[in-house]
């Protein structure tokens, strides 16, 4: 089994700054690709930012020049570097990781969410 454990949520003023991090612990072969989804109150659950093993990031243009994605393989950790932050980007974000197990194959997990909440 792997766990994800996130931290750095919480509430912000608009043009705040927030930095999650997620931590993957567990009987790991290797990380694959890590990111970030959020869901907001009534909405479904959306793409924030993605990245690969060898650092190639995706992201939904909604967050593009706003939020960075990273990550520290060794650490098996990934962040959300989060600036001008707006009311919009209030929701629960949660850690993903495509991990991949001794036994050769590949699952997909979630952290628990955390709460960033953007209002003046």
């Amino acid at each position: 089994q792997v766990q994800l454990v996130e931290s750095g949520g919480g509430l912000v003023q608009p043009g705040g700054s927030l930095r999650l991090s997620c931590a993957a612990s567990g009987v790991i072969f290797s990380l694959n690709a890590m990111g970030w989804y959020r869901q907001a109150p009534g909405k479904q659950r959306e793409l924030v930012a993605t990245i690969t093993r060898d650092g190639t990031t995706n992201s939904a243009p909604s967050v593009k020049g706003r939020f960075t994605i990273s990550r520290d393989n060794a650490k098996k950790t990934v962040y959300l570097q989060m600036n001008s932050l707006k009311p919009e980007d209030t929701a629960v974000y949660y850690c993903y990781c495509n991990a991949k197990l001794i036994s050769l194959r590949s699952y997909d997990y979630w952290g628990q969410g955390t709460q960033v909440t953007v209002s003046s």
